[in-house]
Order: structure tokens, then C-alpha cells, then sequence
């Protein structure tokens, strides 16, 4: 690291997920705008580089974005992993950065509620079975299975994260559930109910990096990313090696922590990939939070004792899931929670956060470290 550039996260914009029929350019632009609005201290001119998550498929939409921003960069691209995109994306420009290949960079993911990115082509092994809720089901099935869960445990994540997105001014859900409500609501297979899954949304989500000379010019409060790690296991669920825990995870945990010298007791506040509500005590257990099958056990404890350690926005359940702004959405929490500005959602006196976020199946998973 000490030949490299120190890189901090220096403003953000995000505006409210929704179900709205917005043009992809729009959405983009109003995080971005949003943004520049927080942070007028931040000169557009000096901002080197563009990157645009998201897995709509219009056209050349980073140069777009810039030039309706007023920004003329010398670095444009977009880049697409499906729900891995944000922090795919802040992860290119951290590489930018701390390589010197640029000083400033604007990075904003969007997505509309229609996104094309849900269903994975590619993956004919899976026959008709291609829709994420397939691997959900099977996921789910396999862990309650092997941990002797029961419906109604697993409905607790869900119950959680919609209670903790009422405090989240952002989030799709303004609705808080009962158990039964979750395990009551629609079937969608055996194992696997509507109030489980996340649910694709409009949002848009923008994010600064910049380098410590920049950062500390610009705002007095940056928060460093000191730990970035990422796994692609496979590109079909078919080649995990377990459908009740999650290998790039705990791949992309380990080089992390470790690259910031932390250990998962460290971690104050995290920000999970709860793409549906198994995922979370699966990702618990694979980042080393809890103990293999003990991650609905933690959950249970945060949720009756009003801790919103984890996912305090809503994680995907609560909040939506935009998939190209997904990543970024989490790394802004986790940015406010450790510089205190949270609101109602505040955890005590964080100063480390972590970001989950992942792709098809946990098949690809990139976990960030960020500090005060």
C-alpha cells in the first residue's frame, strides 16, 4: 500500500427509490445534481474521471452524464456486473486514484424499475429456472434445512430491515411487517415469499473519491476506503460449492479485513447484500460476523434489542434494489454512519464500516472496508 495513493470518499448524493418511469439519463442526473447540491465546495472542472453503474443498456450514457453535469473528465466508461456494479465501480476508481491516473472522480449508479439485469441469459444450464428466485429458493432450502431454521425465523430478517427502512427518508418501503404478515404473504415457490425478496426499483445513487491531497481540501470530514476485496467464483450458481453459505464472500471478506488489518469484530456498522432474506445470515456467517449457522441468531438479537448494526438503511429488502446504484446506495450509508449523519438510523460512535455486495447467486462478491 505505501506506494499507493490514500483514497477517501469525499461527497455523495442519492435520491429516494421509487417505482417511477423516469429515462435512464434522468436518473442518473438527479443523484448526480443531488450531489453538487451537498457539496458546493467540490469544482466540477477538477473532477478527472466519470464511471456510470448500471446495467440498463443505453448507450455511451458516461459521457452523457458528464456532459449534462457540466463535467468534461479525461477518463468515461460505464461499467455492468449486475447487482455488483456499484462497488465494482468505486473499486475502478479507487484504481484510478491510487494508481495517479486521476485525483477526483464522480462515480453514479442508476437503474430503472424495469431494468433488463434481472435475468441472467447466459446461464442456460438453468433452463426455464433463470430468474434470481430460483437460486433463492434452492439457497433458502438448503439453509434452513441444514440449520434447522423455520420459516418464521427466517421472515426475521425481513421484518428487520423493512422496520429499520422507516427511518430511511430513501427507501422504496414505508411499511413495516409482522412475521406472519411475511410468512403469510404471496408464494412465489415452496420455499421462498413475496415480503422475502428485494424488489427492483428506480434510483440513483452518486458518490466522490478522491485523492488525500484532494480529500482534505475539500471536506474535513473523508472517510477512507482501507480495505478492498473481490471474488468471481463462477458465472452459473450451478458451480457453487455450497447453497448454505457464500464462497466469494468470504474470499472478498478475507482480503479486505486484511488489507485494513481488521478483523470482523472490528467492523461497528455493515451495510449486507440481502438480495433476499436468506442472504443475510448467509453472508453473516460467510464475512465471520457470526458462526456457521448461528447468523439468524445474531439477527434475532440485533432486531429485539433496536441494534441497527446491520443494514441500518433497510438493506435491498427495505430500501429497494436499483441494481447499478445498489453498491453505491451502501457505501453512502456506511459514509454517514461514520461521520455521524445518519439521523435515526445512527449507530454509537462507529468507526468502521463494511460493505457487502454481490452478483447472481453470490457468484461474484466485492466487499469494501472504509474507515474514518
Amino acid at each position: 500500500m505505501s506506494n499507493m495513493n490514500k483514497v477517501g470518499i469525499v461527497g455523495h448524493g442519492i435520491t429516494p427509490f421509487s417505482k417511477e418511469d423516469q429515462k435512464i439519463e434522468s436518473v442518473l442526473l438527479d443523484s448526480a445534481k443531488e450531489l453538487f447540491r451537498n457539496n458546493s465546495e467540490i469544482n466540477r472542472d477538477e473532477i478527472d474521471a466519470v464511471l456510470v453503474s448500471t446495467n440498463n443498456n443505453s448507450k455511451y450514457l458516461s459521457p452523457i452524464l458528464s456532459e449534462m453535469a457540466g463535467i468534461q473528465p479525461k477518463i468515461a466508461h460505464t461499467i455492468e456486473s449486475l447487482c455488483n456494479s456499484g462497488t465494482n465501480s468505486i473499486v475502478s476508481a479507487y484504481s484510478y486514484i491510487a494508481s495517479g491516473l486521476a485525483d477526483m472522480i464522480l462515480v453514479t449508479g442508476a437503474e430503472r424499475y424495469d431494468s433488463p439485469g434481472q435475468i441472467l441469459e447466459w446461464d442456460n444450464s438453468r433452463g426455464e429456472y433463470k430468474h434470481p428466485v430460483f437460486w433463492a429458493s434452492i439457497f433458502s432450502k438448503s439453509y434452513k434445512r441444514k440449520f434447522s431454521i423455520s420459516d418464521e425465523q427466517l421472515a426475521i430478517v425481513s421484518v428487520k430491515n423493512h422496520k429499520q427502512a422507516k427511518e430511511n427518508p430513501n427507501a422504496l418501503s414505508k411499511k413495516t411487517y409482522t412475521i406472519e404478515e411475511v410468512v403469510n404473504s404471496r408464494k412465489l415457490t415452496e420455499d421462498l415469499r413475496l415480503l422475502d425478496c428485494s424488489r427492483p426499483c428506480t434510483g440513483s445513487a452518486s458518490i466522490i473519491l478522491a485523492s488525500e491531497e484532494k480529500a482534505i481540501q475539500v471536506t474535513d470530514k473523508p472517510i477512507w476506503i482501507t480495505g478492498i476485496g473481490q471474488k468471481t467464483t463462477s458465472a452459473g450458481f450451478t458451480k457453487n460449492s455450497s447453497f448454505s453459505s457464500m464462497e466469494s464472500t468470504k474470499l472478498a471478506g478475507q482480503t479486505a479485513l486484511k488489507m485494513s488489518n481488521k478483523n470482523p469484530i472490528d467492523v461497528d456498522v455493515a451495510e449486507i447484500h440481502d438480495a433476499f432474506s436468506v442472504c443475510e445470515p448467509m453472508a453473516l456467517e460467510s464475512l465471520g460476523f457470526s458462526a456457521e449457522g448461528y447468523g439468524m441468531k445474531m439477527i434475532e438479537e440485533l432486531h429485539n434489542t433496536n441494534n441497527f448494526k446491520i443494514n441500518p438503511r433497510g438493506g435491498l429488502i427495505g430500501s429497494g434494489h436499483p441494481l447499478g446504484a445498489t453498491g453505491i446506495a451502501q457505501t453512502i450509508e456506511i459514509t454517514q454512519q461514520l461521520q455521524g449523519n445518519a439521523g435515526k438510523r445512527q449507530v454509537d460512535k462507529p468507526k468502521t464500516g463494511l460493505v457487502h455486495n454481490m452478483s447472481a447467486a453470490a457468484t461474484s462478491s466485492t466487499v469494501l472496508v472504509l474507515e474514518t
